[in-house]
């Protein structure tokens, strides 16, 4: 897989710029990739962010949007609110985890 830098260090990606060592991610990270998109975050952010970073040690997988409204209790519009037009891909890409399964 490729390294990048990111945040004045080196991280591995994918070719879509996931990162493929969910272990090198911080919340320092989190917030520089978050800014690559256009993101500041917020409270409600770290809220949903925490959730998919525990959620995905538990699981093994990427919750899908569904299980961040169901599970995590963050309604679908405050997702797309917080993460617009792609909320699960962004959520995941800033949480540091793999792209979410059926997430285009």
């Amino acid at each position: 897989m490729p390294v990048t830098t990111i945040d004045n260090r080196p991280v591995h990606v994918n070719e879509e710029g996931f990162l493929t060592e969910p272990a090198e991610w911080d919340e320092s990270l989190g917030t520089a990739l978050a800014a690559q998109i256009g993101l500041e975050l917020g409270d409600e952010h770290w809220k949903a962010i925490r959730f998919l970073r525990e959620d995905y040690a538990t699981r093994g997988e990427t919750p899908t949007l569904r299980r961040v409204t169901v599970a995590g209790g963050i309604p679908t519009k405050d997702l797309f609110r917080l993460f617009p037009s792609k909320p699960a891909k962004k959520l995941a890409y800033v949480a540091g985890l793999p792209k979410p399964h059926g997430c285009v």
